[in-house]
């Protein structure tokens, strides 16, 4: 029995249609409509498990297809990915307000776009079934709390991954920043800093949550996030705007679910990590304790990650040289206490695998 996932591949241009088939055919069922019209009529009698729909097309747009298609209750829950050969973030953030999951501009790069389709297919999965046990939670309890669980951190762990698929330049960033706030979150509990405000913290579901800290880079242009080489003003004020969006698209999630521990603290984690003690970070130029002790830890996890790395415009640095970056920026970026902390396990942040 053929297992395949059915692509419904929209475009009004013909050679684009025959690329797109003959790249997928080898992984999915592929079905074509060189326009938004024909592919309603191919709605009525198929579902898809995705559709890829082109923009700019005549007669009727696709801005204007998905709204008819999140209208109706047979096809809104359908996962729709844009296609288009432009490259201009207010675009890409019309699409994703309308309700498109991704947005990709042509000519595609075949193996990013079989990448995408395929965690997007993950992450529509897991929603079925986070859906289904949702209806017969009472009944399943028990049993099942535990799979819940796992699935909740899958779920995130496949955000985080979309992120990173996105920002190729920072690979692994995620999971090593998650192993150096749990070395601060640990150091943090036997030390007893801040033991007041950590008083009940579930520090697994902390961890969890950690892994969206920058999950607002989705709404980011790849011009940006791709970008070989330094940004330039106008697009490090526009990368800046990733940490309102992660706060902003896990508010949205926040009212599918009543489950909401984990997903306040991932809000805090995407809002904050950005703010300086001294007052001159961003979103919001919080300054000393006014910003989220989450926050202030993840920043100092961030940082030490961003300055061991190779970035497009800069070598990695040694781990002493980045530890000392870190104890000159106590007061100024980072909270002193935290500073502390973090010098006192340096030797376990150089244990952090690299790559």
């Amino acid at each position: 029995m053929d297992d395949k996932k059915l692509i419904l591949l929209v475009d009004d241009n013909l050679a684009n249609l025959k690329i797109g088939d003959n790249f997928l055919e080898e992984k999915y069922i592929v079905a074509t409509s060189p326009s938004a019209a024909k592919m309603f009529n191919i709605l009525k009698s198929n579902t898809p498990d995705l559709i890829l729909l082109d923009i700019d097309m005549p007669e009727m747009n696709g801005y204007e297809a998905i709204k008819i298609l999140k209208a109706s209750p047979d096809t809104k829950n359908i996962p729709v990915i844009f296609l288009t050969a432009k490259n201009e973030s207010e675009d890409e953030l019309e699409g994703l307000t309308l309700g498109a999951i991704d947005y990709i501009t042509k000519p595609f790069n075949p193996a990013m776009l079989l990448k995408r389709i395929e965690v997007h297919l993950l992450v529509e999965g897991q929603r079925k079934e986070l859906e289904f046990y949702n209806k017969n939670l009472q009944e399943m309890v028990k049993e099942k709390t535990q799979g819940i669980l796992d699935m909740q951190n899958a779920l995130l762990k496949t955000m985080a991954e979309l992120v990173e698929c996105r920002d190729d330049i920072t690979g692994g960033h995620i999971e090593r920043t998650q192993q150096g706030i749990k070395i601060l979150l640990e150091e943090i509990e036997k030390s007893g800093v801040y033991s007041e405000e950590t008083e009940g913290w579930d520090t697994d579901l902390l961890l969890q949550s950690s892994q969206l800290h920058d999950v607002g880079k989705i709404s980011i242009s790849d011009s940006i996030l791709k970008k070989p080489g330094k940004l330039n003003d106008e697009e490090f004020n526009e990368m800046k705007k990733h940490a309102s969006f992660g706060e902003q698209i896990i508010e949205k999630i926040e009212t599918l679910t009543k489950e909401s521990d984990f997903l306040k603290y991932a809000k805090i984690f995407a809002a904050s990590h950005h703010e300086k003690w001294n007052g001159t970070g961003y979103p919001r130029g919080l300054k000393g304790n006014d910003i989220p002790l989450l926050g202030r830890i993840m920043a100092i996890a961030d940082v030490y990650d961003a300055l061991t790395s190779v970035r497009p415009y800069k070598k990695a640095f040694p781990h002493e040289e980045s530890v000392r970056i870190i104890v000159e920026s106590s007061g100024t970026q980072f909270d002193p206490a935290l500073v502390e902390v973090f010098v006192k396990n340096a030797e376990r942040f150089k244990t952090i695998p690299t790559s």
